[in-house]
């Protein structure tokens, strides 16, 4: 079925790659592939035409061609969310493909957060900075009833990823009674969403956070992911994710919530940044896999004298 191949190229998860890429070449879902599959069908009999015969001339079926070529890329390293064109995150199936950063499973732990602190709040507003896919941003506009979310990507190659994702979500967030919009622009600069300074209730943000010299050994991630989105700017990774801090703080009323995603090695140093800069109650919390991941903070509330 092709695992062996991706198994000899390295590939972590030889024979779910394999499943997922005959499912997608053959326009069926992994229920539908294992119900032909126990009927003694073989993969090549699904895939060539006429139960696995050749047909004159040699010609195989457009499908086996689809599966050869995913084959092809996937051994190459190739991300198979980019291969399939989509990936699930939470409550969405997103639109994925080169030049935008794949949502990663413990990134759902800090959306969680976010979806908890916006819970029961009349018509909340929230910013997602950095925004990529829109998987963190989207899941709030669809999943928190009456939420307001504006979306921040600066690089044009995700932002229309974004975008995409933010049209085929419409319905949903329509459903959801909220509303989303997406804006290219730099989430650090202090104008982008200026007129939101001191407004929002949840700032909420997967910043590049790579230090520059821990370049990943996986070649998924390290000859694909785009380089702004992993690399924090600065040796120890903590500069943009800083200057997230720090607009994060103007952004918000008094008493709204900063949730940032980080690495794992990371959250002494920002618990530290968030409190030299004004920030209250920080805390690191971990994913579900018991790594430090995410940064929450709290602008202080007005206290009247």
């Amino acid at each position: 079925m092709g695992h062996h191949l991706l198994a000899q190229a390295g590939v972590p998860t030889p024979l779910n790659d394999a499943r997922l890429l005959l499912a997608d070449a053959l326009g069926c879902d992994l229920h539908q592939l294992d119900q032909a599959l126990l009927l003694d069908r073989t993969a090549e009999e699904l895939l060539t035409n006429e139960g696995g015969r050749r047909q004159a001339g040699g010609f195989q079926s457009a499908a086996l061609e689809r599966y050869r070529s995913h084959l092809q890329r996937r051994t190459g390293r190739e991300p198979l969310q980019y291969i399939l064109g989509h990936a699930y995150f939470r409550y969405l199936d997103l639109r994925l493909g080169p030049g935008v950063f794949i949502p990663r499973p413990e990134t759902e732990t800090v959306v969680q957060a976010g979806v908890d602190a916006l819970t029961g709040v009349n018509h909340p507003l929230a910013v997602d900075l950095c925004s990529g896919s829109g998987a963190i941003g989207l899941s709030l506009a669809t999943e928190v009833p009456g939420a307001r979310v504006r979306a921040v990507e600066v690089d044009g190659q995700a932002y229309r990823w974004g975008a995409l994702n933010a049209a085929a979500q419409e319905a949903a967030i329509g459903e959801a009674g909220s509303d989303y919009q997406l804006l290219q622009a730099d989430a650090t600069d202090p104008a982008t969403l200026s007129d939101l300074d001191a407004r929002v209730d949840l700032v909420i943000s997967n910043p590049p956070y790579v230090r520059l010299d821990a370049i990943p050994d996986q070649p998924e991630v390290r000859d694909w992911d785009p380089d702004l989105a992993l690399y924090g700017g600065s040796p120890d990774g903590c500069l943009l994710p800083c200057r997230i801090l720090d607009r994060a703080m103007v952004l918000l009323a008094p008493g709204g919530l900063l949730v940032m995603e980080h690495d794992a090695s990371q959250g002494p140093a920002m618990v530290a940044a968030a409190l030299e800069r004004g920030f209250v109650q920080a805390r690191t919390h971990q994913d579900l896999a018991g790594r430090d991941r995410y940064l929450t903070a709290w602008r202080p509330a007005l206290v009247l004298g």
